[in-house]
């Protein structure tokens, strides 16, 4: 999974000047309606990028289906943004955001997800663990009257084709088993980044997000149910995408801080 190291301000609003806009943007014509956005938080990912553009743009095309690809710059300090500008030149459909500033994976997708057209909203990770293809699955679950469709590695029907260090697979069901009892019962995997939201519902959840990082799931999740939205989850295949630059025990403790501070909240 793709690394990020920012953490939550002092308070949850937006900043001042979160972000900037590229001039490397589609012309407004051409993403003024579309059908599907797809938003990728990136953070120092200038190696994987250009490979999930491509492969991202490649199978929408062949859906024939009217999209944006939002590509938010969440500070990263290596050479991501050319690449982004590389894209958006080849890719007429390609938006760019850009955060001045690491804040973290939950704040980079609330900024796509702002300006985000789409009736349809897919968030993915730039490393694609979950395929594009999948999204089929999740398009499926939101013509059935699901509000929020999310892949899952857990779920009957899944299927995790390169796993993750068994040290990071214990975390993560344990992690998932104090959401499911404290926050979220009934979801068996939070974390995979591969999430569809209805557009009303997307902007809903986002707005004002508190948890700017890799708590942001939950979160999300917690307010969609909350709103009376069905939440969906879907098996997909996933594949772990190495390496990864988390701190497995530090982004677990702050993601059960957020967990926790969610249900006090109520």
């Amino acid at each position: 999974m793709p690394a990020w190291s920012g953490s939550r301000g002092e308070s949850g609003a937006w900043p001042s000047s979160p972000r900037t806009r590229s001039r490397f943007c589609a012309p407004p014509s051409k993403i003024a309606a579309a059908v599907l956005s797809v938003v990728i938080p990136c953070y120092n990912e200038e190696l994987r990028l250009p490979r999930t553009v491509e492969q991202v743009e490649h199978y929408l095309a062949g859906k024939h289906l009217d999209h944006e690809v939002i590509l938010v710059d969440d500070g990263s300090a290596d050479g991501t943004r050319q690449v982004m500008e590389s894209a958006a030149e080849r890719h007429p459909t390609v938006r760019i955001e850009v955060l001045p500033h690491n804040r973290g994976k939950g704040r980079a997708l609330a900024v796509g997800v702002e300006v985000a057209k789409g009736d349809e909203i897919l968030v993915t990770d730039a490393d694609l663990s979950t395929p594009i293809e999948e999204l089929d699955k999740l398009q499926a679950a939101l013509s059935n009257g699901a509000g929020v469709a999310i892949a899952s590695r857990a779920v009957r029907g899944s299927r995790v084709e390169v796993s993750q260090p068994i040290y990071r697979v214990l975390m993560g069901k344990a992690f998932n088993l104090i959401v499911q009892a404290v926050l979220l019962p009934g979801i068996w995997d939070t974390q995979c980044g591969f999430k569809l939201f209805r557009a009303d519902v997307a902007h809903r959840v986002f707005e004002n997000l508190v948890t700017d990082g890799f708590g942001y799931d939950p979160e999300v999740l917690y307010r969609a149910r909350k709103q009376g939205v069905k939440i969906a989850e879907v098996p997909v295949v996933w594949r772990n995408s190495a390496p990864t630059k988390v701190s497995p025990i530090r982004s677990s403790l702050d993601m059960l801080k957020h967990v926790i501070r969610l249900r006090l909240r109520g």
